[in-house]
């Protein structure tokens, strides 16, 4: 029982959901971008669906190509089948009975009866037959199925477009959260710099105390503002693991993996490419490309519709064998099988359907015109969203600026301040209010950054260049 249990243990200490080795990533923004686009499942679900139309095209390609099959087939007649055969016999022989002179017993001439024509059971055929053949069809002339070729094209490039829709929208959340990550990370720092900065002044509080040149309230009020600024740290640090959490999500890799980002954060990363983001064209959109793509589809589907009057041609041809048997020797190819071939052409007219290929054309025509309003509605909504993340982005650049000068003004109080208090010129209450103003100047700073980090990311994908 101990050897079978340590089999055991071992076959599930080897199970392959418990061997899969952790990895390890670094990555900059763009390259988390592009490895969420080879591992997220809607995109490879939509991969799919573009290889499954590649498929569907071959398929519509083959039903113009020669369809060729063989059949074979062995019956056995316990009963023959019966015909019944009008009696061309009985009145032959009367004839021949009348035209000799014969005579009944009572000697009278034999007269030919004048009952109605009778019929009797015939069985005609062998109990076993045996047919073998191949068949041929060729496709001439369908005009939904010649539309359907035209269209392969289209319906290819309607994935690709699909494709590039949800590329945008995963390159959005990536980009989002990656630097949301780093805006929290930077924060962090900062906030434990200022823990370090009041940790040093609790410590020369301490010593000034014992030598009876502070109160104990001054350091009452420092411990104050350390436990505050330790509880947003511990905050800021949980933001932080539920920030990478959501990012490997995101980047559809495993949450036990571990993920290093190597991009820096500072204000040239919102101000970068802004020289390339002026020109503008309805036509980057990928949403538009996807709706033109649409409409050039349902362009074909009514021009399909329209030539369903049209008749349909094929040919076809067969060939085939018949074996005609009393017992089952069909093996025995020294007697005959006899063939039957035939060649022949299909032409199928509609001539009418009670208006149904009508309001097909009909439906489609309208379904076109929806599309045409939905595009127009849509370039109004573009341009709202140009508006509106134009206007936020330059007002995000604004307050960033606004920001980064407030931070440096903070420190240069704070520095003033500390030197200040170092040299007694200065209270403790009032380089611990400056130290507070420094920490509000730069969260309200790395707010600002990333607000001017997702107004741009909001800005690019509206002008369709994410």
């Amino acid at each position: 029982m101990t050897r079978i249990g340590f089999i055991i243990c071992a076959i599930l200490l080897f199970q392959p959901w418990e061997s899969k080795a952790q990895q390890k990533y670094s990555l900059t923004a763009s390259q988390a971008a592009d490895l969420a686009l080879k591992n997220v499942t809607d995109i490879k679900n939509l991969k799919l669906d573009r290889e499954i139309q590649i498929a569907k095209n071959k398929e519509y390609v083959g039903q113009t190509l020669p369809q060729i099959s063989g059949s074979a087939q062995m019956q056995h007649f316990f009963a023959i089948p019966v015909t019944l055969l009008p009696d061309f016999i009985s009145p032959s022989v009367y004839q021949v009975l009348v035209d000799q002179g014969v005579k009944n017993g009572s000697g009278a001439p034999i007269t030919r009866p004048a009952a109605d024509t009778k019929y009797f059971p015939a069985q005609f055929g062998v109990p076993w037959q045996t047919t073998a053949g191949v068949q041929f069809q060729q496709l001439l002339f369908q005009p939904d199925l010649f539309i359907a070729l035209k269209a392969r094209k289209k319906a290819v490039d309607y994935t690709d477009a699909t494709i590039k829709v949800m590329e945008d929208s995963i390159k959005s959340n990536v980009y989002r959260s990656y630097y949301s990550v780093l805006v929290a990370e930077k924060r962090k720092f900062y906030l434990d710099e200022s823990i370090k900065r009041l940790n040093k002044l609790k410590s020369d509080q301490e010593k000034l105390f014992k030598n009876g040149f502070i109160e104990h309230l001054d350091l009452d009020k420092t411990q104050v503002g350390l436990n505050n600024l330790t509880t947003t740290s511990a905050q800021i640090g949980n933001l932080i693991e539920i920030g990478y959490a959501s990012l490997k999500f995101a980047l559809a890799i495993n949450q036990k993996d571990t993920l290093v980002l190597s991009d820096s954060l500072s204000i040239d990363i919102v101000k970068k490419g802004l020289l390339e983001m002026g020109n503008f064209n309805y036509a980057d959109r990928k949403e538009i490309q996807l709706l033109n793509i649409v409409k050039d589809l349902q362009g074909l589907d009514l021009k399909r519709n329209k030539l369903a009057y049209l008749p349909t041609l094929a040919t076809y041809f067969s060939y085939s064998k018949n074996a005609l048997r009393s017992d089952f020797s069909f093996f025995d190819f020294s007697q005959k099988w006899f063939k039957t071939s035939v060649w022949g052409l299909n032409l199928s007219v509609p001539i009418f359907d009670g208006g149904q290929k009508l309001n097909r054309t009909r439906q489609a025509t309208f379904n076109l015109q929806k599309t045409n309003n939905t595009i127009e509605n849509l370039e109004r909504v573009i341009d709202l969203q140009l508006t509106a993340a134009n206007v936020v982005f330059k007002n995000a650049l604004s307050t960033l600026d606004v920001q980064e000068r407030n931070v440096q003004l903070a420190e240069k109080v704070y520095n003033i301040t500390k030197k200040k208090y170092e040299q007694g010129l200065g209270s403790s209450f009032e380089l611990l209010q400056t130290q507070q103003d420094l920490e509000s100047a730069q969260s309200n700073y790395f707010q600002s950054l990333f607000d001017a980090v997702s107004a741009k990311i909001s800005f690019t994908k509206a002008l369709g260049k994410l």
